[in-house]
């Protein structure tokens, strides 16, 4: 049943003011609430996700992210509850629905129609966070540009979070020999995935622990970035090994022509999905196909994140920077 739409021009909101990082993000009562644009749905956010890509964005690191001060967020599920113009074949008012939109750390958002799908049936808002980001990405990643083959094994940087505890289910569903790094507290929760092994990424001699396990490594899945890069690139395989490159949790690695041809010479990837979705939306389409499919086959659950009140954004922000949490996590308006 469509919930009642509440009148008010403004909203409460979490507004980045400053470059300074999630101390500088703060809960505003006043926030003017948007109109949908051309090719919009303004959705009342019943629960936004929380990403790495939210601490960059924070930090002013984010490739084009938005200048200070700006609402934060860009990830969530909620009621359609407007329709701008030009948009083909809309969904109804009072559908709920999963996709991204800058400033979803806030009672709503508007969100472009295209990326918008409808929450699974049965499925909370919350339990569909992660479908058109998370699962999308760790797909992507895997399939069309990892590539991955039943027998393969593949490394998985991270694998407590977000896209990596996707990453670890899909690449045991699609017959992948799973290696994955997480601090020690977490190798419980990876392993319960499926995780063949488990270690530390802090450990000194990762790369030898790795090849040591495996022999080398068919695809790399690396999101953490300077702390792990060089690991990545000396684990797989020479030539035919992959490198999926999706985040720099750690910070910038540095990488030359002269190492690719003399002493990492794997195939070295990189992935947004965002620009993914822009610049190959019949590939992201695919995506998602696949994906539902994978959500009817009951390989893709319902999520499960951890649920916070919008006030608190600024301390699971800071919580994430500092690699204090597991899973998925949301913030309720």
């Amino acid at each position: 049943m469509p919930r009642m739409e509440n009148s008010s021009t403004t909203m409460r909101a979490l507004v980045q003011r400053s470059t300074a990082g999630p101390e500088d993000l703060v809960l505003v009562h006043d926030r003017p609430r948007p109109d949908p644009g051309p090719g919009e749905y303004l959705v009342r956010v019943g629960a936004a996700g929380v990403n790495f890509a939210d601490v960059t964005q924070s930090r002013g690191a984010y490739g084009d992210g938005p200048r200070p001060p700006y609402v934060a967020g860009f990830e969530a599920a909620g009621e359609i509850v407007a329709v701008g113009a030009d948009v083909p074949a809309p969904l109804p008012v009072g559908t709920v629905v999963v996709g991204a939109g800058a400033g979803a750390f806030a009672e709503y958002l508007t969100m472009p129609a295209a990326g918008a799908l409808p929450v699974p049936d049965g499925w909370t808002d919350a339990q569909a966070l992660g479908l058109v980001l998370n699962w999308a990405t760790a797909l992507a990643a895997l399939r069309p540009l990892g590539g991955v083959a039943p027998g393969e094994t593949v490394l998985v940087h991270a694998a407590a979070g977000g896209v990596g505890q996707a990453a670890v289910r899909l690449a045991r569903h699609y017959g992948a020999r799973v290696v994955a790094t997480a601090s020690p507290a977490k190798h419980a929760t990876v392993r319960a995935l499926g995780a063949d092994a488990v270690l530390d990424a802090a450990r000194p001699d990762l790369a030898e622990a790795i090849t040591d396990l495996t022999g080398g490594v068919d695809l790399v899945l690396e999101s953490v970035g300077r702390t792990t890069f060089a690991a990545s690139l000396a684990v797989a395989k020479p030539f035919l090994g992959r490198v999926v490159v999706f985040g720099a949790a750690s910070g910038d690695a540095q990488l030359t022509t002269h190492d690719l041809v003399f002493r990492h010479r794997a195939q070295l990837k990189g992935l947004h999905i965002g620009a993914l979705a822009e610049l190959a939306p019949a590939l992201y389409r695919s995506l998602l196909t696949e994906l539902r499919a994978l959500v009817e086959q009951g390989v893709y659950p319902p999520g499960t994140p951890t649920l916070h009140p919008l006030a608190a954004g600024p301390t699971v922000l800071a919580e994430l920077a500092g690699g204090r949490t597991e899973g998925k996590h949301a913030l309720v308006p």
